[in-house]
């Protein structure tokens, strides 16, 4: 099995010269994978405001060319050549989808000092500050997927429609086809109810479970019910919610009701009845649900294992969310005070700051200490703010911190003296000085004091905030 190769999306891979790195802003690996990108390149994620995005490059893009050699076996022995080819800033690549077989992007590496920090890094390494709004995390759904044993190249389908039509359908029926439809049609497949190249059946149905013993723990409590509850991501809300789903794992004779939805692939172009792809979702539930809400949240998860399946149980997801203010500095990781490059027509450019000014204080906090004691301060300052933390909130992160807590919304004064007291260092708490537990007086302005050589300067900025919610499978 070849070795998988990874874009990093934080630091890049590209390093054009030692005190330099580039990224595209894009993972791949190699496919192994006979239905999708067999033995080429296979992008897996995006980077939010990363050159790959602007240049629309979307998960599953299959790298058919570099520059217009084509990916085989000597190329993908020694890629780096090839994806850094020397003297070139922009690079041309040859991409096929649903979509298109040898559609032809051109991305701009993008480049910075070694010795630079960003503000979207910095924002991860002091997420604490605001972790309601910048975290990783991992949640795992019970889904069954399945592709065909025969040796089908899915890239050949590209219309589909819906078995029995969409219009003579229950009203439930109704609102779970648009969800797929909304899904497929986003990964370059068409709707075509004439000629459709694949039909999508769908199965759904929830149950009281017959074969419920409720444990010794259940016929105690008062609602003789098992009040677990799952957190997983909620697209339609946007956030971590509760349901009411068992862990996988637990016995079925544990849940007071049982949930499935499913879809299925139909073949009707290459061999019309074969079943290309299908994925079920077996929820075990304490309490009853709405199919509809199951499928809204769901389905968008499901159909991320189509057309590059990963898991054939249990599917498990990275999120990461992330929010904070992007004013385009750099910092120098070497002498954090210092501003290493500024970003073009980012709000520092355009107040005026330049590299190698000298910063001495960010929002009234000093920027005195090094990264080095910076670092120790924030830890400490993770520690004696814990019992201002809501333990109802509590996680463990894709890095796997067990004590993850949003803060207590009945302490935010509390919280806001933590961050204003000057021994805790919090002077990059202006990254999240939207949020109302750092700044309680509203509005998201920053001022910078600075020097340069002898000169001192004051800016105040108003930064953009920057904020992305990526779910990939992990």
């Amino acid at each position: 099995m070849r070795q998988i190769f990874y874009i990093f999306l934080f630091l890049g891979i590209l390093h054009v010269a030692t005190a330099q790195t580039c990224r595209y802003g894009f993972s791949y690996e190699i496919s192994n994978n006979p239905h999708w990108g067999k033995d080429k390149i296979v992008i897996t994620s995006v980077y939010p405001e990363s050159p790959a995005e602007r240049a629309g490059i979307k998960p599953f893009d299959i790298i058919e060319a570099i520059e217009g050699v084509p990916v085989t076996d000597n190329v993908l022995d020694d890629i780096e050549p090839f994806l850094n080819p020397k003297g070139k800033e922009i690079v041309e690549l040859t991409i096929r989808n649903f979509t298109s077989p040898n559609r032809k992007v051109k991305v701009k590496k993008e480049c910075y000092s070694d010795y630079g920090i960003s503000e979207d890094r910095l924002s991860s390494a002091f997420a604490m500050y605001a972790v309601e709004n910048n975290q990783e995390r991992f949640f795992t759904c019970p889904y069954i997927t399945n592709n065909t044993q025969e040796p089908v190249d899915y890239s050949d389908f590209k219309s589909f429609a819906f078995f029995g039509g969409a219009d003579d359908q229950p009203d439930l029926a109704k609102k779970i086809m648009g969800y797929i439809q909304k899904e497929l049609t986003s990964k370059g497949l068409k709707y075509d109810e004439n000629k459709p190249d694949l039909i999508v059946q769908i199965n759904y149905s929830i149950n009281k479970n017959a074969n419920f013993r409720p444990s010794q723990a259940r016929s105690v409590s008062k609602n003789n019910a098992d009040k677990s509850y799952t957190y997983r991501y909620d697209i339609t809300k946007d956030k971590i919610s509760e349901f009411p789903f068992l862990a996988p794992g637990t016995l079925e004779s544990d849940a007071a009701h049982t949930l499935k939805l499913g879809l299925k692939l139909e073949d009707r172009k290459i061999k019309p009845g074969r079943i290309i792809w299908d994925c079920e979702a077996n929820e075990l539930l304490n309490e009853t649900f709405s199919v509809q809400e199951f499928a809204a949240v769901n389905i968008p998860l499901m159909c991320m294992q189509f057309p590059y399946t990963k898991y054939g149980r249990n599917v498990q997801f990275r999120l990461s969310r992330k929010k904070f203010n992007y004013t385009g500095i750099h910092y120098n990781i070497e002498n954090i005070a210092e501003v290493e490059s500024v970003d073009a027509y980012s709000p520092a450019a355009k107040a005026g700051i330049r590299p190698a000014d000298k910063i001495d204080e960010i929002n009234g906090k000093e920027l005195t200490k090094t990264s080095q004691q910076l670092s120790a301060a924030y830890r400490e300052f993770i520690k004696k703010t814990a019992k201002l933390r809501d333990e109802k909130t509590r996680f463990t992160d894709a890095n796997g911190f067990p004590n993850c807590m949003n803060w207590d919304i009945m302490k935010y004064p509390k919280v806001v003296k933590e961050f204003d007291k000057k021994k805790n260092l919090a002077v990059f708490s202006y990254l999240f000085f939207y949020a109302p537990f750092i700044n309680p007086a509203g509005g998201n302005n920053c001022t910078f004091k600075l020097r340069r050589d002898k000169e001192k300067l004051q800016y105040n900025l108003i930064p953009e905030i920057r904020t992305s919610n990526t779910i990939a499978v992990e």
